[in-house]
């Protein structure tokens, strides 16, 4: 057994999750190299902070899209990042090739130790996971009101429902929260619209669950626009204009 296939296995048993017979293959391997030793002392290490890590510090809001990234950009074959593409050369001993689940659990080890660090930066693993399920509106928001120039608008409806947008020039986006929407058929679906001038520009879809909705506007925002919704058919306008008139008109300058 190479260096390499060792270190896979010692990562399944810093995490538990060896079966029987890779659990005797990863002693069999230690006692023939014990200077192999400090590998998995390192391992061992890193699954301890992982598993003792306690700080509930929010991200950053900006820390979800740059792990999915990160994920997204991570090879997914047999090899890892950084690993050689070239054939490898023949274990020392004569056992059974490691298997590709064992390459998998190596990289799910290594994401394990990313989130040790960020640990170590005071991002608590709860407020991660968190991060990383968040919605995207939320997330938006979330970002949107830390700004310096955060600002907000709201409107009451005729029905006593309330929508508030929140926009930021220095973010560029913009999130509509509303409370106490009416409920739509299904032949019928919320719109959102940047109002630029005479020009409007379709910013999405939403629907409102038990009446509220916390929507981002897809596409980037322009200092002055007006921030309106309709109600248009299922799937959205047609002709991509507003078939009616908006229920809600917020202006932003």
């Amino acid at each position: 057994m190479n260096e390499k296939e060792f270190a896979e296995l010692a990562a399944g048993h810093a995490l538990h999750a060896l079966s029987d017979a890779d659990e005797q293959l990863f002693a069999d391997a230690l006692a023939a190299h014990p200077e192999w030793q400090a590998i998995a002392d390192d391992d061992v290490e890193t699954a301890h902070l992982l598993a003792d890590a306690s700080s509930t510090a929010a991200p950053p809001a900006n820390i979800r899209t740059a792990l999915l990234a990160q994920i997204a950009t991570t090879p997914q074959g047999d090899h890892l990042a950084g690993a050689p593409v070239a054939e490898e050369a023949q274990p020392e001993v004569d056992v059974p090739f490691l298997r590709p689940p064992r390459r998998w659990g190596r990289a799910i080890f290594a994401l394990a130790a990313g989130l040790v660090l960020l640990v170590g930066l005071g991002f608590g693993v709860a407020a991660l996971t968190s991060q990383l399920t968040t919605p995207a509106s939320v997330v938006a928001l979330e970002e949107i009101q830390s700004a310096e120039d955060a600002q907000q608008a709201s409107v009451e409806l005729e029905s006593g429902a309330v929508a508030t947008a929140h926009w930021s020039a220095s973010v560029g986006s913009a999130v509509l929260v509303a409370d106490g929407l009416e409920p739509l058929g299904d032949d019928q679906t919320y719109e959102l619209w940047f109002v630029r001038g005479d020009e409007p520009v379709p910013a999405g879809l939403f629907e409102a669950d038990a009446g509220d909705a916390t929507a981002l506007l897809e596409g980037a925002m322009h200092e002055g626009d007006v921030i309106a919704v309709t109600v248009e058919p299922a799937g959205g306008s047609p002709t991509g204009q507003p078939t009616s008139d908006p229920i809600i008109a917020i202006p932003t300058a």
